[in-house]
C-alpha cells in the first residue's frame, strides 16, 4: 500500500486535482477536509503519513491547523498549498512546522517532488 495522504482544501476541485496526481503516483488518499477544523479531526482519526494543506480556508486557516496538528503530533508531515502571492503566509506556514509548499495551479511533477521529499 502506498503512503497515506489527507488532502485539505476548501475547493473540491483542488482536492480532486491533488487526489488525481497522488493516486496516479501510487499514493493512497485516505481522507479529505474542507477546512482546518475538519482537518484536525480527520488527522487524529486517520493518522495519515502526510497532509496537503491549503492556506486560505473558512473557519480555520491552514496555518492555524498546522499548529494544532503539530501540537497533537510533533512528527506530522504537512505540505502547504497556496496561490501565487502568498509568500508571507508560506513563511508563516514553514515556521509553524510545514515541510514544504506547492503553488497553485499545481504542477504534477512539483507535487510529487514535494510529497516524496516530505516523506523521507
Amino acid at each position: 500500500m502506498g503512503k497515506r495522504v489527507l488532502i485539505v482544501d476548501d475547493a473540491a476541485f483542488m482536492r480532486m486535482m491533488i487526489k488525481d496526481i497522488l493516486s496516479k503516483n501510487g499514493y493512497t488518499v485516505v481522507g479529505e477536509a474542507e477546512n482546518g477544523n475538519v482537518a484536525i479531526e480527520k488527522y487524529k482519526e486517520l493518522k495519515p503519513d502526510l497532509v496537503t494543506m491549503d492556506i486560505t480556508m473558512p473557519e480555520m486557516d491552514g496555518i492555524a491547523a498546522v499548529k494544532e496538528i503539530k501540537a497533537v503530533d510533533p512528527a506530522a508531515r504537512i505540505i502547504m498549498c497556496s496561490a501565487m502571492g502568498q509568500q508571507a503566509m508560506v513563511i508563516d506556514a514553514i515556521q509553524a512546522g510545514a515541510k514544504d509548499f506547492i503553488v497553485k495551479p499545481f504542477q504534477p511533477e512539483r507535487v510529487i517532488e514535494a510529497v516524496s521529499k516530505a516523506l523521507v
